[in-house]
């Protein structure tokens, strides 16, 4: 387990202080407990090619129980196509492994943009640079710190798609019967 005192920790609790906000990180071994998915904010890394090979790297926000759009992400970044990072390139383009990688405090250049329903929590858990540490924080300070453009990024909720599901199931064999 991770102590608080690991460099990537500090660097989330140093980023946050210099724009006054005191951060109190938790350690949390293995899953998040009981916290609903809907407060747990997944941070996931998108790239978009630039000539030369290089990558021009978006950190999508977005809620445990969703799955980012990418189309929806190339539309609000102004790109013209995106994909999934590798966890080679997550690691390298933010410092951080996936798992890991915190809403702000990357060490480059990096555009944060951050689904609009993380916004209707009241709190929300992010990670902290490692797997264990986490922090809770309103959704409009995480906004803040991570200088973060809202827009509706997610696909329908799997539990949406699966209760649409179950549904047409029924109609269907409604129908049937």
């Amino acid at each position: 387990m991770t102590d608080l005192s690991h460099p990537a920790v500090q660097r989330i609790v140093e980023v946050a202080a210099r724009k006054g906000i005191a951060l109190e990180i938790q350690m949390v071994p293995g899953e998040d407990g009981d916290t609903d998915l809907g407060q747990i904010v997944k941070s996931v890394v998108f790239v978009a090619p630039r000539p030369g090979d290089e990558l021009a790297t978006i950190v999508c926000l977005i809620s445990g129980r969703d799955r980012v759009d990418p189309g929806s992400v190339a539309a609000v970044a102004g790109e013209v196509s995106v994909r999934p990072a590798t966890a080679r390139e997550t690691s390298a383009l933010t410092g951080y492994a996936i798992g890991a990688v915190p809403p702000f405090g990357h060490g480059r250049d990096v555009r944060i943009v951050m689904d609009q329903d993380l916004c209707s929590n009241q709190w929300v858990w992010a990670a902290a640079g490692t797997r264990e540490a986490r922090f809770r924080i309103a959704p409009r300070t995480l906004r803040m710190l991570a200088n973060a453009v809202v827009a509706p990024l997610a696909h329908e909720s799997w539990t949406h798609e699966a209760e649409q599901m179950t549904q047409r199931l029924a109609l269907d064999a409604g129908a049937n019967a």
